[in-house]
C-alpha cells in the first residue's frame, strides 16, 4: 500500500461526503491506496457513506469511543494505516484534478522533504493563507485583538502575504487541512522518526508542532502549489469579537490553552 488518507469526521457529514467524492474522482493512476475515516464521537452514521463509496475505494471506519480532538483522531488512523505515506485530509476539503499525485510524486523526488502541502483556495476561488512563519508568543494577541492595527507588518510577515503562493517554498509549517509525509522518516543517524500529533493539543497548533517537530528532525516543510485542494474553511473560533470570544466560545479557549501549551513546550526544549 503507497498511500493511506486520513479524514477525521466530527458533525460533518455533508462536507465529509463532498470530500470523499473528489477522492474517487481524482486521477490517481496506478497509485494503491486506501481512505481510513474516523469518527470522533461525533454521532454522525457513516456508513451509508462507505455503502457509497465503498465499492471506488478501499476505506476503512474507526469509531472513537471519545473526541480526542483533531491530533488524537488523526493519529487513530495513523496508527490504522497500511500506507508508506500519509495524507492528512480535512472533511471539508475537495481534492483538485492530480492534487494528491502531484503531492506523492513531489515527497517522493526530494529526500530531504519530509511534509508537503498544497495551495489551498476558498470554495470562491479566493486565495486561502495557508503557510507561515513559526509564531511569536504574542502572535495571537496580535491576529485577535485590536492591538494587532497597530502591528500590521508583524501580522502579514507571519502569514506570508507578500509571498505570491505560485511557488514551491520552504516554509515554517503549514496549514493541518492538508499534509502529506511519509510514515517512517529515516533519520541521518539511522534511527526512525514517526510523525504524529502531539496530543497535548485538543485543537489547534497541533499542525504547527508536527511541522516543528519535523525541522527539528533535520528535513524540510514545502508548501507546492503545483496541487490545489479547495478548503470551506470557516475559523470557529474567531465568531465573536475577542472581548466576547472569551466569555462566549469554548473554541476560544482551546485555543488560547493550545497556544500556552505550545510555548511551554518549545521554551522547555
Amino acid at each position: 500500500m503507497e498511500l493511506s488518507i486520513i479524514i477525521v469526521n466530527y458533525k460533518t457529514k455533508e462536507k465529509l461526503e463532498n470530500c470523499l467524492n473528489s477522492i474517487v474522482v481524482s486521477d490517481f493512476g496506478n497509485l494503491n491506496y486506501e481512505i481510513i475515516l474516523v469518527d470522533n464521537n461525533s454521532g454522525d452514521d457513516l456508513n451509508d457513506l462507505i455503502r457509497l463509496f465503498g465499492n471506488k475505494a478501499a476505506i476503512k471506519l474507526i469509531i472513537s469511543p471519545k473526541n480526542l480532538g483533531m491530533g488524537g483522531g488523526n493519529n487513530l488512523g495513523i496508527k490504522a494505516a497500511g500506507g508508506e505515506y500519509i495524507l492528512i485530509l480535512n472533511p471539508d476539503t475537495v481534492v483538485k484534478d492530480k492534487a494528491i499525485l502531484v503531492l506523492l510524486d513531489y515527497i517522493k523526488k526530494n529526500k530531504e522533504v519530509a511534509l508537503v502541502g498544497p495551495k489551498l483556495l476558498y470554495p470562491s476561488g479566493k486565495l486561502q493563507l495557508s503557510c507561515s512563519q513559526f509564531p511569536k508568543i504574542y502572535t495571537p494577541i496580535l491576529r485577535r485583538t485590536f492591538i494587532g492595527r497597530f502591528f500590521i507588518n508583524s501580522n502579514d510577515l507571519f502569514a506570508m502575504k507578500s509571498f505570491d503562493h505560485n511557488s514551491i517554498k520552504e516554509v515554517d509549517w503549514l496549514m493541518g487541512s492538508c499534509l502529506m509525509f511519509k510514515k517512517e522518516i529515516i533519520l541521518n543517524n539511522g534511527q526512525i522518526f514517526k510523525p504524529y500529533f502531539d496530543e497535548r493539543y485538543f485543537m489547534y497548533f497541533e499542525d504547527i508542532d508536527l511541522c516543528r517537530q519535523i525541522w527539528t528532525q533535520g528535513f524540510k516543510v514545502v508548501y507546492n502549489p503545483e496541487a490545489v485542494v479547495i478548503h470551506d474553511h470557516n475559523r470557529q473560533s474567531a465568531k465573536h469579537p475577542w472581548y466576547l470570544a472569551i466569555f462566549l466560545d469554548k473554541l476560544t479557549w482551546r485555543h488560547i490553552e493550545s497556544w500556552l501549551k505550545y510555548f511551554l513546550k518549545w521554551t522547555i526544549k
